[in-house]
């Protein structure tokens, strides 16, 4: 295809209409708005080490790239997915024989920082602490978790939010009338369909670049040289919208919690929603079943004894017959587990057994309880004066069956709702 061919050796569209300045920078505006203190740093070229931490295609590198030029100074960038910290360290030495002989300052950009190990970012520690470098990190994920502790300290972290629909639509306008750009092509395309593009985008430019730059050269030029595309050009491209996120990352993270909350907090419908965020997005089945069983227990426990029973289903279902049909019972699972009464009280019972039996791992069993299995255990007391509960009257005895240590202590204050409410008035 012509067109095709014109385009094949060139960067891809997001690269060739990258801002190169805050003007042209869309989004984000609750850092770069003139009155904000990121811009108000940057007027007065005032830059420091810095996190951007941020959802894909949120403007992470352009914006590292701009603030190089604003100050301007050296800027040299790395993946963190396939740079060792020598590399690194080759950078950082010729960045501190420029501040030396020139006193010009470098930036080191590392892009997805968070692949970086604790030893290679302790090799960055005292550069950045000493300033001989500025360094600029960017990450997808949450930089309390992934960034060791004493260079976090030394970095300021800017939050990056999503896109806006608008913001996305601004951003393919512009890319569509650009000169290095989409404007050859003399594009006809509706509101609608950058709105259709600009959703499905979740936020992120270069995957909105990517769909609006995939669909132009797919179709032909017409008869008054324009290409047009419709939705159901994007809907044909894409075949389907598809959900993605990375299942070791922050967001996984997120949406399983909201899961979770949605069902304690008695809400089927925003649990079905979350459910098929996962699940259309790839997340294993089982791993949302057995959540659903660790929930069954520790948010509903005695007030529906049920809900273990229809949780341990739907794992079943999990293994048995897989996905697509197994979404159906993790479905019923979560809307059961949703309307079902609630108690914690399973949960708060064994946290408090658990605390007494790890200060009181060395108690014995009271000889009562213990089983005398051979002749020599009953002589030496195993087993005596135990009462069998069946001899007695509606087969309860009293008798102690915790250590002296612990005698009375009680774990277990069942709460009024449900099922559960019948142990609650005895």
């Amino acid at each position: 295809m012509e067109l095709l061919g014109k385009q094949s050796f060139l960067p891809p569209l997001a690269e060739r209409v990258r801002p190169k300045n805050l003007d042209e920078f869309i989004g984000q505006q609750h850092l770069l708005a003139k009155d904000k203190p990121l811009r108000k740093l940057l007027a007065k070229k005032e830059i420091h080490s810095l996190i951007f931490w941020g959802p894909p295609g949120t403007g992470k590198t352009t914006l590292a790239k701009i603030i190089a030029d604003i100050a301007n100074v050296n800027f040299i960038t790395f993946s963190a997915v396939n740079t060792t910290i020598n590399e690194v360290k080759k950078a950082i030495k010729l960045a501190e024989r420029d501040l030396k002989y020139y006193k010009r300052r470098t930036i080191i950009f590392i892009d997805e920082i968070h692949h970086f190990n604790k030893i290679q970012q302790e090799a960055l520690l005292p550069y950045v602490e000493k300033g001989r470098i500025i360094l600029i990190g960017a990450t997808t994920e949450n930089p309390s978790f992934e960034i060791i502790p004493p260079l976090l300290s030394r970095l300021k972290v800017y939050i990056l939010e999503p896109l806006t629909i608008d913001e996305i639509k601004r951003i393919l306008k512009r890319a569509i009338v650009h000169p290095n750009g989409l404007k050859d092509y003399h594009l006809e395309i509706s509101e609608e369909v950058l709105d259709y593009i600009a959703n499905i985008s979740n936020g992120d430019a270069r995957v909105a670049l990517n769909i609006l730059e995939l669909a132009t050269l797919s179709k032909e030029k017409d008869e008054n040289n324009k290409v047009k595309i419709t939705i159901e050009d994007i809907i044909s491209l894409l075949e389907r919208k598809v959900l993605v996120f990375d299942k070791k990352g922050e967001e996984f993270y997120n949406l399983i919690s909201a899961l979770i909350k949605s069902i304690r907090g008695s809400d089927p419908n925003a649990s079905l929603y979350w459910l098929a965020r996962m699940l259309e997005a790839g997340c294993d089945p089982l791993y949302i079943a057995r959540r659903l069983v660790i929930l069954a227990s520790e948010d509903i426990g005695n007030a529906d004894p049920m809900a273990l029973v229809i949780a341990n289903a739907a794992k079943d279902a999990c293994n048995f017959v897989g996905m697509p049909e197994c979404s159906l019972a993790l479905a019923q699972a979560c809307i059961y587990l949703s309307l079902a009464p609630k108690s914690n009280a399973v949960y708060l019972a064994y946290e408090k057994a658990k605390k007494d039996a790890l200060n009181t791992y060395n108690e014995p069993v009271p000889l009562h309880l213990r089983n005398p299995v051979t002749k020599f255990m009953e002589k030496i007391g195993y087993g005596k004066d135990y009462k069998y509960p069946h001899d007695y009257p509606e087969g309860k005895v009293e008798q102690d069956y915790l250590p002296p240590r612990l005698k009375g202590k009680k774990y277990y204050f069942p709460t009024d709702r449900g099922y559960e409410g019948k142990y609650y008035k005895k």
